[in-house]
This record gives C-alpha cells, structure tokens and sequence, in this order.
C-alpha cells in the first residue's frame, strides 16, 4: 500500500470512529485532494502533506501510553511468577519426598521429579529475568525516534484496520494487552529484538517494506506508524 493509501485508510477509520456517513467522507476526501493537488505538485510532497495530515487527526483518537503497556504486562509476569513459584515449591518437595526414592533401577519417579523441579524454577528465573528487564529499561530513549528501537510501538499496513500494534521490548515477548481508546479498541504485542519479527523490524522507517520469513513462507507489509 502506497502512503496515500494508508493514510486515506486511517482517515476512513477516524470517519467511521465519529460515526460520519460515507457520502460525508467522500466529499471530504474529494474536495482535501483538489487542495492538495492545488497547493503540491510533487508525489513525494502530497504523501509527506497527507501523511502528517492524517497522523495529526489520527493521534487525536489513537494516544497510547507506554506505561500502561509496560504496567499490564508486569501484572501478567507477576501473575505467572506467583504460579510458577507455587509450581517449583510443589515439584521440589515432590522429588524430595521420601516416596520418591527409586525402588529398583527401573524406577525413575525421582529422576522425573528433579526434571520437573529444576524446569520450574528455570520458569521463576525467566519471570523474574523478563520483569526486571521490563523496569529497568529507559523507555524514554526512544521517544522521538524516526526508525524502529526496542521501546517503539509499531503499526504494519495490514494491522491497521484492526488496530493491532507491536511493542518491541527487551523482554516479555509473546505477551499481549488490550487497550480501549474512546471507541477504538488498540490490541498490543510485545515482542523482543530476538523474534523474527522483532529482528525484521529494527532499523527500519515509515513506509519501509518489511519483509518476514517463515519457513518456505514469506510475507511482506510495510510501516505505517511508529511510535
């Protein structure tokens, strides 16, 4: 999707938000584009125009705040943490139980109860790992950015009738939050520099393709928004 696509999208959506008819919507478009054909000749200035245009009306109805994602997300962490800790707790006392000790050479209860054990208290460090990470990191180094940092929100062309947007973080990836802005409901996926897509989408720009393989599948989209 070229950029004046996108943004004649994202205006259509702030249309549909405040509820104005499509006949409405279409003299707008109508008459903005007469101006702006008016005004700039160049292609590459009719998308810049139209771009910050659109952002502006669009930021009007779309503000998230970084630190309502990073606060739902520690919430889940610290959710899963006091599980998994009752978890590893259970799977110690388990292979130290006197009811676990190997009978005949065949008996492997308590080989599997030290596995289970050392892999949920792995889980607990992770937890912890992933929160610490979640506090700590200077979020507000990327504020500003033009390109793709860990800490930007970033929006692909294809997600943005559905509103979904990635969170690159420097962990807690995979984890997502849903967020209600006026009428508009903003789906959130945090995912890390280390994930394909994460890794796909640093460095890049607005309106950069990029470009995902999985598998033998390869998917392209482009950036449309970053935040």
């Amino acid at each position: 999707m070229s950029k004046i696509s996108a943004c004649k999208v994202k205006l259509k959506l702030y249309f549909d938000t405040c509820q104005i008819d499509t006949i409405t919507f279409n003299i707008f478009i109508n008459v903005y584009w007469q101006f702006i054909f008016y005004k700039l000749t160049l292609f590459n200035n009719i998308a810049i125009y139209l771009q910050l245009i659109s952002d502006a009306i669009w930021r009007l109805i779309i503000n998230i705040d970084k630190n309502m994602i990073i606060v739902e997300v520690t919430t889940q962490l610290q959710q899963e943490l006091a599980l998994a800790l009752e978890a590893a707790n259970n799977a110690h006392k388990a292979a130290t139980d006197d009811q676990s000790v190997a009978e005949t050479q065949y008996d492997t209860l308590a080989i599997e109860q030290s596995y289970l054990a050392e892999g949920q208290s792995r889980r607990v460090d992770e937890i912890k790992y992933a929160i610490k990470n979640l506090t700590d990191f200077p979020w507000k180094l990327s504020q500003g950015k033009s390109q793709v940092v860990v800490g930007s929100l970033v929006q692909m062309e294809k997600d943005l009738a559905k509103q979904h947007w990635y969170f690159i973080a420097p962990a807690a990836g995979g984890y997502r939050c849903k967020f209600a802005q006026d009428k508009v409901m903003v789906n959130i996926t945090v995912i890390t520099p280390h994930s394909p897509m994460g890794a796909a989408l640093l460095g890049k720009e607005f309106d950069d393709e990029v470009i995902l393989t999985v598998g033998n599948n390869k998917m392209a989209d482009y950036i449309i928004a970053i935040e």
